[in-house]
């Protein structure tokens, strides 16, 4: 489904990724971990059209989407949500929703897909007239998950859902991705709990200072001790 291919992207005079190559076949969850800094959400910003890579290739269905806008990248199937949640605060729960659908025009459809949001997070019908900048971390995390359903991705880049949520809450985040991935979803997951990602994902990339170290299933990564020591606090 998505191939990437030496890419290298720069931030001014940093370079951030340094000829990555990584593929995600339809129906996966593939993780990425890696160290703050290692240039994991770079790349996510990249594959949504938010950075345009300096060299490299992005195929995506077959297609070449490298440096492509960002709108049109998302009209092609891929939803990004990105680190730190971004939800419109001064906006209502629903009104976010809404706003996951702009390029759609079934307007039917849509308040269907707003109910199956409301069935996948129960929290945010309970919420939904509430201006969403009240919300808890992990309610605003629901809605940008929400959110991001709401264009009908057939990739969904998820960078770092856990972060900053309480152990409960994660676990809860956790379910909903892998029932978001049976339901015909495939994922690319950001994730600095390499425990967590590595429990739901299929495969998974290590990144570090801008390049892939190390690639394998999630199994393998599980077993290996250089990743135990290194991402699994040594268990």
């Amino acid at each position: 489904m998505l191939k990437v291919d030496q890419l290298d992207v720069f931030y001014g005079n940093i370079h951030a990724l340094k000829g990555v190559s990584l593929d995600v076949k339809e129906g996966e969850i593939v993780t990425l971990i890696g160290a703050n800094g290692a240039g994991k959400s770079t790349l996510l910003k990249t594959l949504s059209g938010l950075l345009k890579p300096k060299s490299g290739t992005i195929q995506y269905l077959n297609h070449a989407i490298a440096g492509k806008p960002a709108q049109e990248i998302v009209k092609a199937g891929i939803s990004h949500v990105p680190e730190g949640r971004r939800v419109f605060s001064n906006m209502t729960v629903e009104e976010n929703l809404e706003l996951g659908a702009f390029l759609r025009k079934d307007s039917k459809e849509i308040q269907s897909d707003i109910q199956k949001v409301y069935q996948t997070f129960p929290r945010l019908l309970e919420r939904r007239k509430q201006l969403s900048g009240t919300l808890s971390g992990g309610e605003q995390q629901m809605l940008a998950m929400g959110r991001a359903i709401m264009a009908r991705p057939k990739l969904l880049l998820l960078d770092e859902p856990s972060m900053g949520l309480a152990p409960l809450m994660v676990k809860t985040i956790f379910e909903i991705i892998e029932e978001i991935n049976r339901g015909g979803t495939t994922i690319l997951l950001v994730e600095q709990n390499a425990h967590m990602a590595l429990s739901v994902a299929n495969r998974a990339y290590v990144i570090e200072t801008g390049r892939v170290i190390v690639s394998g299933t999630a199994a393998e990564l599980k077993e290996s001790e250089e990743i135990k020591n290194a991402y699994l606090g040594g268990h």
